[in-house]
This record gives structure tokens, C-alpha cells and sequence, in this order.
């Protein structure tokens, strides 16, 4: 048993140590003070979000961009309150969402494309807000580095309650592995709601076709099919002018329901890094659990648990650390949230096998 579990520990400390490697590979970002030459269309979906949409619209009002470069259309996926749009200095639209698929935000995101007029499109989600010099930040990357696509951070708006420490803390976890994994050019994951690509490359990559059964992964699937087609023009760009502000879940049976949609796509990733990657997460995960329980019944030393752990906790919290330093973030409860993480992880795992999932006032089988 205690060898199968140092095989197992060591496997996961070696792809975090490649992550955290990789992850200073990936070189900050500064944005240089260019003229503003690339034109936007910005997409959100939105379903029942008439009280954030506001707010996401104001920060659209702040941006640091001419007006004439940019554009945005809101897709109204079937809304039980319907949003009126606000005045605006730049432009804006909304339209309805063209359900054709299982994946409302899919069929969302093709619908506005139909629609878009500019060259790049960005995407983003209707609960969250951008900092000023987010298309700024965009056009001079694109500018210096002539990429197709582009994936960016996100970070959460937290209180002190542990649900929203848990929160950003698994976020930075999930961010470290997207910048560590770009680094070490095995890129398999990014966040949609900071994601940007040319809407000719999009068509070129046959859009979402071959994955539109799956009501998730707008961003992820996209991605490696864009990786698997041209690797060199895909990009991460690493700086806290694009960082993406986003809200926690409310409750933990509504985080529980996020990371179990989140699951539900692993299973269709491409590649073997990825999947061995989150096999062995998932593994070191549930040994937490399983030494913990040995080690109560007095079928391993304790002392034994008390190394695994203090190992597993040391090596995160390197991949943890850098990532909130990178996005000048401050963490709290490092402790408390990482006992909690293997319970709740284990138990996402264990669910998204069988069970169904809640977004959006819509049940999702898997």
C-alpha cells in the first residue's frame, strides 16, 4: 500500500513541478503604449442576468479604446426577465440566441459570430467586469506577436467567508496549470470568459463542430482544436491589464454544480498530457483520503500521513503562491481550504460520473 502511494505521489509531484517550471517560461506581458489598429467584437451570453449585465456594460463604458474599434453583442439565451440595453457611447447589441445544439452558450457564441463585424472576437460572461486597458492590452499583443488566438486570466471578486476563499484558491490552482501548461507548450485549457481569437481562424477550425453535444467547453474544446491546427499562434497573455474579474458561487451546492459541469467535459479532452495529468490529481486526491482513513484505523503510521501531506500541501501551495503573485492576489485560509479540496474534489469526480448538474436554470445530464 505505502509503495503504491509513493508511486502515485510522485507522479503528481513531478506535473506540478513541470507546471510550476512552465509556468515561469511564460514570460509577463507589458503592453506597449501603440496606437490602436485591431478591431473587436465582444460577445456575452447571458441567460437571467439582468442584474449583472449593468455592471459588466459600465466597466465596457471605462474601456481605454476608441469606441469605433470595438463592438458588443449581448445573446439573449432565453432570459425569463428580458434586459433593456442602456445608453452607451459605444456600440452595442442584443440579440436572441439560435438554439441549434445541447449547448446553449455554443449556439450563443455561433449566433453573435453570424452577427459580429470586426476582426477578433472576445469573449467573456455577463457576471463579470473588465479592467480599462482590456482591448488595449489585446491590441498591442497582437501587434508584437501576430497570434490567432489568445487566452487570458480571471480571478474572483471574494468576501472573507471560506466558500469564497475555497473559491479563488481553486481558481489560482486551475490558473497555474493554464499559464504552466502553455508554458511547457502542452496547452489544454483556458477560461472563456477571457478569450480572444480571429474570427477567420474560427471558421477555419470548423468552429464548435464535433463537440456541440457537450453543454460546456466553449473555451477549452475550441482551444485544442486551434492547438492541434496551428500550436505557434496560440498564446496566453500573462498580465494584470487583461485580468478578467468574475463572482464566487453562493453556496457550495452551487459551486458543487459548477465544478461538476466543469468535470463533465475532462473526459473528451484531447491528448494524453491532459488526461494523465488530471488522472493523477484526481488519484493524489483520494489518497488523502484513503491514508487519512488507514491511518485512523491504525493501518498506516500516522506519521506517514503526516509526510504525504505536508508534501502534497508544500508542492501546491509553490503553484498557488506564484499565481496569486503573479496576479497580486492576496490568500487567505491556504490551510483550511486545503483540507477541504481533497473532499470535495474527490466528490466532484465521483458525482460527474453519474449524476447531472444545474446551470442556468437548466438540468444537464452528463
Amino acid at each position: 500500500m505505502e509503495t503504491g502511494i509513493i508511486i502515485i505521489t510522485s507522479w503528481y509531484l513531478f506535473n506540478i513541478l513541470w507546471l510550476i517550471y512552465g509556468f515561469a517560461k511564460v514570460k509577463s506581458f507589458v503592453p506597449e503604449n501603440t496606437h490602436p489598429i485591431n478591431s473587436f467584437s465582444v460577445i456575452v451570453p447571458f441567460r437571467n442576468e439582468a442584474h449583472n449585465l449593468p455592471k459588466l456594460l459600465e466597466s465596457f463604458n471605462r474601456l481605454n479604446y476608441p469606441v469605433d474599434l470595438f463592438e458588443v453583442i449581448l445573446v439573449d439565451d432565453d432570459s425569463e426577465e428580458k434586459f433593456q440595453i442602456p445608453n452607451s457611447k459605444f456600440r452595442v447589441s442584443l440579440i436572441e440566441n439560435e438554439r441549434k445544439t445541447n449547448s446553449p452558450k455554443k449556439d450563443a457564441i455561433n449566433t453573435a459570430i453570424q452577427k459580429a463585424r470586426n476582426t477578433w472576437i472576445v469573449t467573456t460572461d455577463a457576471d463579470c467586469i473588465v479592467p480599462k486597458n482590456w482591448l488595449a492590452a489585446f491590441d498591442s499583443f497582437i501587434q508584437q506577436y501576430r497570434p490567432k488566438m489568445i487566452a487570458s486570466g480571471v480571478y474572483y471578486q471574494t468576501g472573507n467567508s471560506i466558500l469564497d476563499c475555497f473559491q479563488q484558491l481553486d481558481l489560482l490552482s486551475l490558473q497555474g496549470t493554464t499559464i504552466g501548461s502553455f508554458g511547457n507548450s502542452q496547452a489544454f485549457m483556458c477560461n472563456g470568459a477571457n478569450f480572444s481569437y480571429r474570427k477567420d481562424f474560427f471558421g477555419a477550425l470548423g468552429g464548435f463542430k464535433g463537440n456541440s453535444t457537450i453543454a460546456s467547453g466553449d473555451d477549452v474544446f475550441l482551444l485544442q482544436k486551434a492547438i492541434l491546427k496551428e500550436e505557434t499562434g496560440i498564446h496566453f497573455i500573462k498580465s494584470n491589464q487583461v485580468l478578467v474579474q468574475t463572482q464566487t458561487e453562493k453556496s457550495w451546492s452551487g459551486l458543487f454544480h459548477q465544478r461538476v459541469r466543469w468535470a463533465s467535459k475532462t473526459g473528451n479532452y484531447n491528448g494524453i498530457y491532459s488526461k494523465q495529468l488530471g488522472l493523477s490529481v484526481f488519484l493524489t486526491n483520494f489518497i488523502w483520503i484513503l491514508t487519512l482513513i488507514l491511518s485512523i484505523l491504525g493501518l498506516i503510521d500516522y506519521k506517514f500521513l503526516v509526510l504525504f501531506i505536508l508534501v502534497k500541501f508544500s508542492i501546491d501551495s509553490i503553484l498557488i503562491l506564484k499565481t496569486a503573485h503573479s496576479y497580486r492576489i492576496r490568500i487567505k485560509y491556504l490551510i483550511t481550504c486545503s483540507v477541504i479540496y481533497p473532499f470535495f474534489s474527490t466528490g466532484v469526480v465521483f458525482y460527474s460520473f453519474f449524476g447531472s448538474y444545474n446551470w442556468k436554470g437548466r438540468t444537464f445530464k452528463m
